[in-house]
Formats: structure tokens, C-alpha cells, sequence
């Protein structure tokens, strides 16, 4: 293990996290804001814990592996998360730190769970940092850093395969610095897009840009007690295509971008995470007619909370909570599956959905006739054993954890709905669930136990639990010599 590039490396994530901060200042000052003073305040304190990580992590070896680069991901997810809680608390509005770090925790792993029963009462500050951080963590604050940050290893794709969701991470061109500025070229030239399209709509800038970053990091946190409820039409349109946009893998919009649309058609991923919106805002919007006035007002909500659940954003314009059981259950199945592998959403992705799926006809077909030798492709290739064996695993893993969750916060006094949709919500990086944690309620119902024990969830879903479980593995700290010989 070597600790000192983890240091390093952890310690420069902190600094430009600082930097970052620089934006929600400037917001402050711009509105004349008390929280300024907060935000100078962990700036200075993100400053000076990013220098003393960078020098004692100072070494000549910077060379690392796949133990290492998860590590590097898990510690530098925590990290933020303390230190982007520090203008909350500083300023008052949040004084609990551990609500502060949930809040901070959902902002940076897109989940938009929260803990505030006033959003409305935050400064724009406050406001501007709180969904910022969904756009930061949105594509990976340690995929930006490779993009923007000169680093002199060639072994960063242990870093993004750490970071970036879904089973298959590959390089979009033959350097992995190069494949980082591209995806966040495509990210910025999207979100910029949409906040665009939101101010033909006539959102102010600041509206915009809040949404904007909550859509394209498909997190959900807004400025408004109703979410997108009093938007316009337009604007809740917009906003819909924006987040099933951002649910699709980016290695399309760079196939798209290459010219290869005869790839993006053959897309089994794509095709699928197609079929599963369509089919699923057909099935609620006829189940939800009787809630609204007319077919298109029905549609309009039905297309909105569908994008906004399987893309696991968590905005809504209407209260779910009071639809029939049957598009609550289709809802609670797509928080469940998520968007696709390789982009901003959470969940499960539709990508191992589709191999679970392939794997099983595979292995009926092997019990029918055991001497055939059974294997079959996904998105033109042939899938390898192991590949099936990591989603198997990661399956396994999953509901264990899933489950163990549900377990610890179900001590709170709140129904089973209530328990099981929060468990879901946050380990799949969602948000709002059924019940008391409905879309116009919050968790901060909830003790500080079951706080952290979801901000463990939130942090397991988004890193896909191996970075967070190998970081306090003890198998990975203690020091084995004879592996050391062979590297």
C-alpha cells in the first residue's frame, strides 16, 4: 500500500474543492449574505488541510494500483463531505453536524435525500453550494481532477474505475487524461444547454443554474418547498428530457460526437433504458388519469417522476405518495434499476440488469443441454465469466447491505413503507422514498444514528460499495511483503 500517493493525491482533492468554494463565495457576496463568512472560513480550513496531506504525502513513488485507487476514492469522498458540511454548520442554518454531513453526503453522492423541512429559509449561498455539489460528484470530483489537474502517474484508470458507475469502465481515447476532459467537456456543454433552455423558460439565472446542477448531476436538491410543482409546463418539460439525457452512458454522446450512429443504434444498454421509460410512463400515466384533469397533464407528471425516478434525480411535481399502488410499485422497481452504466445516474444500472437477465437464459439453456458450451455478447461483445461473477458479487453485496440498512434505521419509530422506500432511496443515490420521507417531506425525523448509518448507504451506492468496504478492510492496510517483493 502506498500511503503517501494516497495522501497526496487526497490532500490536492482538498485544495481544489477549496477552489470550488470560490463559486458559492462569490454567490454570497453578490446577494450581501452572512454566510459569507462561513465560506471563508472553510475555505482557509480546506487550504490548510489540503497542504498538510499534500507534503506528508510528498514522495518521489507515485506510482499506485487498483488497492490503492479505491482507497484514494473512499477517503476523498469522506473528505469532502466533512469539510463542503462546514458552511452549513458555520453559518447556523444547519448547527447539527451530523445533519450537515447527511445533507452534504446526498448533495456530493446525487441523491437529494435532505434533512431540511425550510429549504426556502437558505441564503442563496447556501442554496447555490447545496446544489453544486450534486454537479460536482454528478460525473466525479476525482475525474475532474485528472482532467484538470497535471499528475505524472499513468495508472489513473484505477481511479475512475473506482469512481465511475456501472460494470464496464473503458477509455474513450488512448489516454485516460484525455478521456476525462472529454467527459467533462460533454458534461459542461449539456448543463450549460439546459440552463439555456430553462431561461427561455423564464427561470432567473440563479433558478437556472440550481436546476441545472441538480438535473445534470441527477441529484434533486431546489430552492422551492414543492420542488418543481409551480414551474411551468415548459419548464418541467425541459427539465424531464434534461434528466433522462444525463441517465444515459456518455460514451454515446462521444460515439455520436464521432460520428458512429450505427454503434449508438446497436446499443443494447441505450435500447433498453428506452424501452423501460416508455413502457413505464405508458403503464402510470393510464394508472394516474383519474388524479388530473386531463390526458396531457397526466402524461406531463408521469414522463417527469418517471425520468426523475430511474434516473435517480428526485425532483417531482406532484406528490406521488398519493398515486395508486401500482405506479408506486413500478416507481419503487425503477429506483431499483437506475440509468446507465457511465452516467451521472444511480441504482443498479440497466447494464447489469440486462446481463442478469442474459445470464439467466444462458445457464436455463446449460440445464436443458449440459454439454453445450454456453456464452452469449453484450453490446457486440462476448461477456466474460468473470464479468457475470463481479455482478453476481456485486448483486449479493448489494442487498446484504441494502437489507443491514434497513435493519438499523428500522429502530426509529416509522412505518415499514417509510423504512424500506429511505433504505432504497439512499442506497440507490434517489432521494424522496413513500411515506414520511415522501417528495414533500424529509428525513430529519430521523436520529443521528440512522443519519449516518443512511449516509453510509448514500456513500455505498454511489461509489458502488468497494471503495467504501476495501477502505476498512484491514486486509489492505497490513503490509504484505512477499506482494511488495513482486511489484
Amino acid at each position: 500500500m502506498n500511503r503517501k500517493i494516497i495522501l497526496f493525491l487526497v490532500g490536492r482533492i482538498v485544495l481544489l474543492e477549496s477552489a470550488l468554494l470560490a463559486l458559492p463565495l462569490l454567490c454570497s457576496l453578490i446577494y450581501g449574505e452572512k454566510c459569507t463568512f462561513a465560506f471563508l472560513i472553510t475555505i482557509a480550513i480546506a487550504i490548510a488541510v489540503g497542504i498538510v496531506l499534500t507534503l506528508l504525502g510528498k514522495t518521489t513513488n507515485r506510482t499506485f494500483f487498483a488497492k490503492e485507487g479505491f482507497v484514494i476514492v473512499a477517503f476523498a469522498w469522506i473528505m469532502l463531505s466533512i469539510i463542503g458540511a462546514l458552511p452549513f454548520t458555520l453559518s447556523g442554518y444547519i448547527p447539527s453536524f451530523i445533519d450537515a454531513f447527511f445533507e452534504t453526503v446526498s448533495g456530493f453522492t446525487t441523491t437529494g435525500a435532505s434533512i431540511l423541512t425550510d429549504v426556502e429559509a437558505l441564503p442563496h449561498g447556501l442554496l447555490f453550494w447545496r446544489s453544486f455539489t450534486h454537479w460536482i460528484g454528478g460525473m466525479g470530483i476525482l475525474v475532474l481532477v485528472m482532467a484538470i489537474v497535471p499528475t505524472d502517474t499513468g495508472r489513473s484508470m484505477h481511479i475512475m474505475r473506482a469512481e465511475m458507475p456501472g460494470p464496464i469502465i473503458g477509455k474513450l481515447v488512448p489516454k485516460i487524461k484525455t478521456t476525462a476532459k472529454i467527459l467533462y467537456l460533454i458534461y459542461i456543454v449539456l448543463t450549460a444547454l439546459e440552463v439555456i433552455f430553462l431561461l427561455f423558460g423564464k427561470m432567473s439565472l440563479f433558478e437556472s443554474l440550481v436546476y441545472s446542477f441538480g438535473t445534470a448531476g441527477t441529484g434533486g436538491f431546489g430552492i422551492d418547498a414543492d420542488s418543481l410543482a409551480s414551474y411551468s409546463p415548459y419548464n418541467q418539460w425541459v427539465i424531464t428530457i434534461f434528466m433522462l439525457i444525463f441517465g444515459i452512458n456518455f460514451n454515446i454522446y462521444f460515439l455520436i460526437l464521432s460520428k458512429k450512429f450505427v454503434s449508438v443504434l446497436k446499443s443494447e444498454e441505450l435500447l433498453t433504458y428506452i424501452i423501460i421509460v416508455l413502457v413505464s410512463i405508458g403503464v402510470i400515466t393510464v394508472n394516474v388519469m383519474h388524479n388530473f384533469p386531463t390526458f396531457s397533464e397526466a402524461l406531463r407528471h408521469s414522463a417527469f417522476q418517471v425520468s426523475s425516478i430511474i434516473t435517480t434525480t428526485g425532483y417531482s411535481t406532484v406528490d406521488f405518495n398519493l398515486w395508486p399502488s401500482l405506479s408506486k410499485a413500478i416507481l419503487l422497481i425503477l429506483m431499483f434499476i437506475g440509468g446507465c452504466a457511465g452516467s451521472t445516474a444511480g441504482g443498479i444500472k440497466v447494464s447489469r440488469i440486462v446481463l442478469l437477465f442474459k445470464s439467466m437464459g444462458s445457464n436455463l439453456k446449460h440445464m436443458l443441454h449440459p454439454r453445450s458450451i454456453e456464452s452469449f455478447k453484450f453490446e457486440g461483445k462476448t461477456v466474460k465469466k468473470e464479468t457475470i461473477n463481479n455482478v453476481g458479487c456485486y448483486l449479493a453485496i448489494y442487498l446484504v447491505c441494502l437489507f443491514a440498512v434497513f435493519l438499523v434505521i428500522s429502530f426509529d419509530p416509522f412505518d415499514f413503507e417509510t423504512h424500506i422506500s429511505a433504505a432504497f432511496a439512499c442506497f440507490n443515490n434517489v432521494g424522496p422514498g413513500f411515506s414520511a420521507v415522501g417528495p414533500l417531506s424529509s428525513y430529519a425525523a430521523y436520529s443521528p444514528l440512522s443519519k449516518l448509518v443512511l449516509s453510509a448507504a448514500m456513500l455505498l451506492g454511489r461509489l458502488e460499495i468497494f471503495p467504501m468496504i476495501l477502505l476498512f478492510a484491514p486486509s489492505v492496510w497490513i503490509k504484505n511483503k512477499a506482494l511488495k517483493k513482486q511489484r
